[in-house]
């Protein structure tokens, strides 16, 4: 029987986020029971309103632009989902004859997968299978190695970190405090080490969530840094929490699933500057990490595209209550394999940075750390010519 798909978007976009829709889309065309690629315009928001696009109706010239348009093409949302919305949800699939939804997102969109199936198997909506797609910069997502989107920012923050590295080291007289994305979670912030080509190279020091944050142990970590090296390199995350858990900045404002942080890294570099007496700066990308598509990793781009299409494969093979994982291929080469997550295994539920990718002083990261990222971001940087380090910087 012929059946229509809906890609649904969730929570904030990635740099490839897009690719998984065209994985999708490219999927579907190997499949003469499908009968067209619905997306929802505006996320979840989008489903309860009925408002569709049919994407296989799209040129190929412009669904090839998906792989490198940053956001989203169909829109996202944060829409609060009511237990209303999800009664209504089997009747939207029958009137429109989706038999197969594919929501793309991180833990909340994950979480109201799971729902969407739940409600439609409590209506007696057999037909339906609801595959999700993972999707979140945070890479906080439980069971799977890594998710679509972490691999872009994660070489994005790398790649900036380096270039203001080189800033600072050619004029050595200050600190600068970056912040990185990830409230609860600093694999974001971690992968800023992989900016070093060298020793001594930026970042100095990295302080993730995962680590109470001491802040007498921070200035004695800027001021040894900055009376050896002159210039300091800082990469903090958001989510910065004292020992008793609270933020070191007061939160701005917060709803039921959210925290939105002050300002860190102004806090940090104004703290060096009261205490120390060193001029300092700082530094927040935020958006900029996950909307750049000059530093998107091509692996990343890769796998969003897999996802996308295997989401599709599971749907049609019968899968349903399920979210595409990977898993790392054993060996020195890096290769992945996907599998199916049951969708309640992920659920609002958060993976944090475990205590071997985390230095013993909690400043910084470890090799185990860089060895497993370094494959995500794709092409090394490039390295940075240093006449002052009397070798074109090299060692």
């Amino acid at each position: 029987m012929t059946g229509n798909v809906l890609v649904v978007h969730g929570g904030g976009p990635t740099p490839v986020m897009n690719a998984s829709l065209y994985g999708v889309i490219m999927e579907s065309r190997k499949h003469p029971e499908i009968g067209c690629v619905y997306g929802a315009l505006g996320g979840m928001e989008g489903i309860f309103k009925e408002r569709f696009v049919n994407l296989s109706q799209a040129d190929d010239s412009v669904l090839q632009k998906l792989l490198e348009t940053p956001g989203t093409a169909i829109g996202s949302s944060r829409y609060p989902v009511t237990e209303e919305d999800y009664e209504k949800t089997p009747e939207i699939m029958k009137k429109y004859n989706i038999r197969y939804i594919l929501p793309n997102g991180g833990n909340g969109t994950m979480d109201t997968c799971g729902r969407i199936y739940q409600a439609c198997v409590k209506e007696g909506y057999g037909d339906l299978r609801v595959v999700g797609i993972p999707k979140t910069i945070d890479n906080d997502l439980a069971v799977t190695d890594h998710t679509p989107g972490y691999g872009s920012a994660a070489r994005y923050m790398a790649a900036s970190v380096q270039e203001v590295g080189a800033d600072v080291r050619s004029l050595p007289i200050h600190v600068c405090v970056m912040e990185a994305l990830g409230r609860n979670a600093g694999w974001i912030t971690a992968a800023s080490s992989l900016a070093r080509k060298k020793k001594d190279d930026a970042p100095h020091l990295i302080y993730l969530p995962e680590r109470p944050f001491d802040e007498e142990q921070f200035l004695k970590d800027v001021k040894e840094l900055y009376d050896r090296l002159g210039g300091v390199v800082v990469v903090v995350s958001e989510g910065l929490k004292k020992a008793d858990g609270t933020p070191i900045v007061d939160p701005i404002f917060k709803t039921e699933r959210a925290v939105y942080y002050g300002d860190v890294s102004a806090h940090l570099a104004n703290l060096v500057i009261r205490r120390l007496g060193i001029k300092a700066r700082s530094e927040k990308p935020g958006l900029c990490g996950r909307a750049s598509i000059a530093w998107q990793s091509p692996v990343d781009r890769e796998e969003a595209a897999l996802a996308g299409a295997e989401a599709l494969k599971a749907a049609l093979e019968g899968h349903t209550g399920v979210m595409v994982g990977f898993k790392r291929r054993e060996g020195r080469e890096y290769g992945i394999d996907t599998f199916l997550v049951p969708i309640e295994q992920v659920m609002m539920v958060e993976k944090t940075m475990p205590d071997e990718f985390i230095s013993p002083e909690g400043n910084d990261v470890t090799a185990a750390f860089t060895d497993w990222c370094r494959p995500l971001i794709g092409p090394e940087l490039r390295d940075f010519v240093d006449f002052q380090a009397g070798n074109e910087g090299e060692e």
